[in-house]
Formats: C-alpha cells, structure tokens, sequence
C-alpha cells in the first residue's frame, strides 16, 4: 500500500522532530507493508513563499536520505497544502503537487465551504494540470452540504482519508460504506511521530480487506500508483 499522507520529513513542521523519529516512522511502516510514502508536509500560504518552502523541504529531505536504508520505503516530496482565498491563481501550485506527478493535497478548512471555495477547488480540478486530493475528508465531510461529495466526484476531484478512520471502531463502519460508494479514493497515515499520532496504516488495510476483500484494497493501491505515475 501506499501512504498517501504523512508528516515524515524533519522540523518541517508539527511531524518529525529528527532524522531519528523520521527514521523510525519509516521502520514502523516497512513492518507494515507500506511500498512507499508521500512526504507532505505543511504548507500554509499566509507564513511563506512557495519557494522558502521548497527550500526547506529540500533541505529536509537531504538530511532524511543520509539516514534511509533500502529496507526502509522510499518517499516522495509533496505538500499538504491549506486552502486559502484565491489558491487557485498561485502561479506555482504546480510546483506543490506530489513530486512528478499532477497530484496536489489540498488540506480544506473544518467548517461548511461556501460556494466560493468549491468553485475555487472546481477550478483546480478543472484547469487540467492538476488532480486536486481533499486530505483527510473525514474531518469536515459532516458539515458540508449533500452534494459536496457529488460535486467533488463529479470534478475527478480524489479523496484521501487517514487510517485511523478505518481503525476506530467508532467510525470503521461508516468509513467502509463510504469506500464502498466509491468515495474514498486514498488512504494516509496522516501520521506525526511514533507515539499517539503513529502510522496505523497496516492496521487499516487489514480491516479494509477483511470486510471488503483484497481486490478491493488492491483498487486504493492502484488509484495511488497512477496518480504518483511521472507526468
């Protein structure tokens, strides 16, 4: 499986604080069957350019290579990057998509968007250089209109949910009709350290081929695998 979600580069942000935490979230994920990891970290527009951004995030992922060992899975540089009024002008948005891919993470606000931000987003999709991923759409699906999901699918627009979403028991449930309406398209770990916000990929895979069979797990994989293709 691939994790399409994670916070495994150093002192980007609220992820890994060292080479040593991200190293052992990468360990914690090879144990898990992961195939490889998008590395997305934060990206809030209102604290710096795109271009400081990507110099951090180089200057990161150059001390995370002189640790990684080929037992461990390789990863992919990307951004989760946080909406913001007038995204879809930014000239480099390209620049932010998963590396070699059109795939940009699109982190929303929780609240109920308003018809400006779907057509913001309607807008990225439909520009034709862009796959728009909404992260982790488990934490404002709830406070959205009806046809939110619709508009989104009706757009191509792919929607990513962590794992812990399949995890809990409180919420595996409606996780699993959700996937099964074909509305999930992605799964991340979203994950931040080792300890209370640690990778629970493997643990959702598990649970989504036990109630959903592997074929269908093996779907989620593929979606990854041609949205990661080289563009």
């Amino acid at each position: 499986m691939i994790d399409f979600h994670s916070h495994i580069l150093p002192g980007m942000d609220d992820g890994s604080k060292s080479t040593d935490e991200s190293r052992a979230m990468l360990q914690m994920l090879a144990a898990q069957g992961t195939e490889l990891v998008a590395a997305t970290p934060h990206f809030y527009a209102d604290r710096e350019s795109p271009e400081r951004f990507l110099q951090r995030r180089a200057a990161a992922a150059q001390a995370l290579r002189r640790v990684w060992t080929p037992e461990l899975p390789p990863f992919r540089l990307g951004a989760e990057v946080h909406y913001y009024e007038g995204i879809s002008h930014l000239a480099s948005i390209r620049a932010l998509c998963l590396e070699n891919s059109t795939a940009l993470l699109l982190e929303m606000p929780v609240c109920r968007w308003s018809d400006y931000m779907m057509q913001e987003v309607q807008y990225l999709a439909g520009a034709g250089e862009i796959t728009v991923v909404i992260a982790h759409m488990e934490r404002y699906r709830s406070l959205q209109r009806r046809d939110t999901v619709v508009r989104l699918l009706e757009n191509d627009v792919r929607i990513q949910c962590n794992a812990d979403y399949f995890v809990n028991r409180w919420t595996r449930g409606t996780a699993l009709r959700q996937f099964a309406r074909g509305e999930v398209h992605l799964l991340g770990s979203d994950c931040h350290n080792t300890g209370a916000r640690a990778p629970q990929l493997g643990a959702a895979c598990e649970w989504i081929q036990k109630k959903a069979g592997r074929e269908a797990l093996m779907r989620m994989a593929q979606c990854a695998r041609q949205l990661l293709a080289p563009q």
